[in-house]
């Protein structure tokens, strides 16, 4: 094994391999790429203008992984006017006077819309978990919380499209390297990064229960290899695309008879 994947459990993580890009050219796929989103553009005009489902698009991965930029190339033919964007960082006071699923409901994009989320619900079997930070019989729970409420989306026409971007320890210091070179690029440097990198072992068994444990016949995860930026691309674009023409639209009918209507 080693290629993008569609979870169906139980997957080990490390037979998947984060450099594989299927021996494809990469000139070539860029190209494709930049069709696909030109496609998502036009898809997204469809979607909104029926405004009958919601798509979220939704990326989990270690620190560097490729999240933020995943995110800017996906949408650069998208109209912003229907996108909505979520970053889960630490959950606010506010937040936290809630059940953990709450920030996320309400950051579900209205139908018409495509939304993205950047992290997810699934920090709270992640960095919960890693850092202890509740008893493993709360956040254990969460698998079963979490494949419920993504059922209730799926059955109300909500598209969740689940990407894991599984990066390897070598890209990561590279890029973590590059942060710290980089002036453009230092404000992105966390020290809290390298904490995370510390625990990297811990993360990958966390990933791999998140894959297995949440990956439902109503909502698929995806393992897509992230160390490189432009197959990692070219697979979203893709699966975005699909996820898009297998709704089939087409556009809506005027609620009024134009024939009649003249403007002077």
């Amino acid at each position: 094994m080693g290629q993008p994947f569609v979870v169906t459990p139980k997957i080990k993580l490390k037979q998947f391999d984060p450099n594989f890009s299927n021996g494809l050219d990469k000139d070539e796929i860029r190209e494709e790429t930049a069709q696909l989103h030109k496609r998502i553009g036009e898809l997204q005009y469809l979607l909104y203008s029926n405004a009958r489902h919601a798509v979220v698009v939704l990326f989990q991965g270690m620190d560097a992984a490729g999240k933020d930029s995943s995110v800017r190339n996906l949408l650069v033919h998208v109209n912003p006017a229907g996108v909505e964007t979520a970053n889960f960082k630490e959950p606010s006071s506010e937040e936290r006077a809630h059940d953990f699923l709450w920030r996320i409901h309400k950051a579900v994009p209205r139908y018409g819309n495509i939304g993205v989320f950047n992290r997810s619900h699934y920090e709270e079997v992640l960095v919960v978990r890693v850092n202890k930070l509740v008893p493993k019989e709360i956040w254990q729970a969460r698998y079963a919380q979490i494949n419920a409420f993504e059922k209730i989306l799926a059955q109300n026409n909500v598209i969740l499209l689940k990407f894991f971007l599984h990066l390897s320890k070598e890209e990561q210091a590279e890029r973590l390297r590059d942060r710290l070179q980089d002036p453009r690029k230092n404000w992105e440097f966390r020290a809290s990064d390298l904490d995370t990198r510390a625990h990297w072992d811990e993360y990958q068994v966390a990933f791999e229960d998140m894959l297995n444990e949440c990956s439902t016949p109503a909502c698929r995860w995806h393992v897509l290899p992230a160390d490189r930026k432009w197959y990692r691309d070219y697979l979203v674009a893709k699966r975005v695309v699909e996820a898009l023409e297998d709704l089939k639209m087409s556009w809506p009918k005027p609620k009024e008879d134009l024939s009649k209507i003249k403007i002077v």
